[in-house]
């Protein structure tokens, strides 16, 4: 059984799972938001995409990321909202959690140093939060931006994956090289092993 994200429990209790760039400045400003010639790792936007968390890497990540950006939480009331996260019926992962894996897994999380932020895939374009271009005219403009570099990156293929998935639309090499504007051979080249499972999992979303 499918179930849509319900944000309402982050929402009320003024969870941040989103935030800009805090100290990289933008190449060049648009209507429809920024672009980072150089890309920036400080952007964090969870839950943007309708794909959802489809490996336990991917689960602790996101958990590891609330964690930062919400210093204001307690163990207890990050092990609250964890539960919640890995709660299959609140529709933000695709697998069953045990209890005792998410104990652990908070533990974990909630034990490491926050000195640095954690790691974060580089991102050349961030759309405005409320921007009213079609996913079809970001799509255009993410072609046309990183056209400009003339080089593609694992995070420039991953955020096509990424929209691709949120037009219900089939993930293939060729349709990703069409949106990036360059060959196929292009994109196998810089497709790691990683990407091609992320790849599989999402078109078995659709």
């Amino acid at each position: 059984m499918s179930h849509n994200r319900n944000l309402d429990y982050l929402i009320k209790r003024r969870i941040i799972y989103r935030r800009s760039p805090t100290t990289d400045r933008p190449t060049e400003s648009f209507d429809w938001g920024d672009y980072y010639e150089d890309g920036t790792y400080q952007c964090y936007e969870l839950f943007r995409s309708k794909a959802k968390i489809t490996t336990y890497k991917s689960l602790k990540w996101h958990m590891l990321v609330l964690w930062y950006l919400n210093p204001q939480l307690d163990q207890d009331q990050f092990h609250e909202l964890s539960k919640y996260i890995c709660n299959k019926r609140t529709g933000f992962i695709t697998f069953n959690v045990n209890e005792s894996l998410l104990n652990t897994m908070v533990y974990d999380v909630s034990m490491m140093e926050l000195d640095e932020p954690p790691r974060n895939k580089q991102r050349k374009i961030i759309f405005k939060e409320f921007c009213k271009l079609t996913t079809e005219e970001k799509l255009s403009v993410v072609g046309k931006m990183v056209g400009r570099s003339k080089s593609v990156h694992e995070d420039d293929i991953y955020q096509c994956m990424l929209d691709l998935h949120d037009m219900s639309k089939k993930i293939t090499i060729a349709n990703i090289a069409k949106l990036l504007d360059c060959s196929a051979r292009t994109i196998h080249r810089n497709m790691g092993m990683d990407l091609k499972k992320e790849k599989e999992l999402l078109n078995k979303e659709l």
